[in-house]
């Protein structure tokens, strides 16, 4: 860090029991709390919660998963609605300690997510460090490997800042929301971003079908690539590595759309990282032939919008820019493009279906739903009688 006259206490590290059910009692009590989290996840198969970094108004605390016993009465904590916790991007945090914990959330204030709704350029947390409390970030351990341990002080040291002026932050903005009148929008999202958010139909996909390029292969070289991506799991859990550190996925694809039946063959494809083939050579030719001599697999479908949804698609995308300009926001805070999708996709044809689309955000609904829905008409009205 190269901020400006920086002195700060340092955090106090909690991997002890026994300390960790003691600050419970403080942080229960507080109203405000400040959470980010530190995993592993470039330096290990599957990534974990290495640090939970949580600041109050007067104090830092740096808990330690990988040692403490038992972290899950910090799930009171985070679904208490009468303590608000304050994130910067929380979408990740939120996921991977619902993955690991089952914590779920309420009563949260994220600043990227206020940031962006304010209609700032840069929404990193060293961009508000910078504006709002006038400290400039060294991004050197940014890509450290938070599982390793003993951590040194200035890696505790860095893991601090990025809760100790969380307040301060969340304070600025939820002051220039309010002046801008978009709190209400502003609560919306942060109620939404409680939520484990998840692109439904791609989590139901085989991890496979989601590289680049999959779903258009032809049926037995997709029982290849099944095979490769099971070898590549192999190596990586053996390893205690993420995958991409074995091979890309690209990579993958390459080989299964090429097919090498031999060393030679393999190592004479023009392909990324051949030393790193080379160490595998055997591995990877018995899988794609394994693929080979497996029954043909036919890849998942992409389903095929028809266009009458493109014309919903560019008519509520046409009126959310407009309503934007008008605004002065990004786009996206007008309509959040997943809502967006949700309305183009069912195309309500009266209130009581868009309030169901709308559920969750009553503010837009009063504010924009006869737009929507005229916008949806004239858009099906257009389209049909073309």
């Amino acid at each position: 860090m190269t901020p400006n006259n920086f002195t700060l206490k340092p955090p106090q590290f909690v991997n002890k029991q026994a300390v960790f059910e003691k600050i419970l009692l403080d942080l229960k009590g507080e109203k405000t709390l400040a959470v980010d989290t530190e995993a592993n996840s470039l330096y290990a198969y599957r990534e974990q919660v290495c640090l939970i970094q949580i600041s109050s108004s007067t104090k830092d605390y740096i808990l330690d998963p990988l040692a403490l016993e038992d972290i899950s009465p910090l799930g009171e904590i985070f679904s208490n609605p009468g303590i608000e916790k304050i994130f910067h991007a929380s979408e990740y945090d939120i996921l991977i300690m619902y993955d690991e914990y089952q914590f779920g959330f309420r009563n949260l204030f994220d600043t990227m997510l206020a940031a962006q709704i304010l209609g700032r350029n840069k929404l990193g947390l060293d961009a508000l460090l910078e504006e709002i409390v006038g400290i400039q970030v060294n991004k050197k351990y940014q890509r450290a490997n938070w599982g390793k341990r003993p951590l040194p002080e200035d890696m505790l040291q860095y893991a601090q800042m990025d809760t100790h002026y969380l307040l301060k932050i969340r304070h600025a903005l939820a002051a220039e929301l309010e002046k801008k009148g978009l709190t209400p929008i502003a609560t919306e999202d942060f109620s939404r971003a409680c939520r484990v958010h998840r692109q439904d139909r791609e989590e139901r996909l085989a991890p496979y079908w989601r590289i680049n390029g999959a779903r258009k292969l032809p049926p037995q070289k997709a029982a290849v690539l099944i095979k490769l991506f099971e070898y590549r799991e192999q190596v990586a859990r053996k390893r205690n590595q993420p995958v991409f550190k074995v091979f890309s996925s690209q990579t993958l694809l390459s080989l299964a759309e090429q097919c090498p039946t031999s060393p030679q063959q393999l190592l004479k494809l023009d392909l990324v990282g051949k030393n790193v083939l080379r160490r595998h050579t055997e591995g990877l030719v018995q899988a794609i032939s394994a693929g080979l001599a497996s029954d043909p697999v036919r890849p998942p479908r992409r389903e095929r919008a028809d266009d009458s949804f493109f014309a919903r698609e560019k008519a509520l995308r046409d009126w959310r820019k407009q309503t934007a300009q008008k605004m002065n926001v990004n786009s996206a805070v007008v309509l959040p493009r997943e809502l967006l999708y949700a309305l183009v996709s069912t195309n309500p044809a009266n209130g009581q279906e868009l309030a169901k689309v709308l559920a969750d955000v009553p503010w837009r609904l009063e504010r924009f739903g006869e737009d929507i829905l005229s916008i949806l008409t004239k858009a099906s009205i257009s389209r049909s009688a073309e």
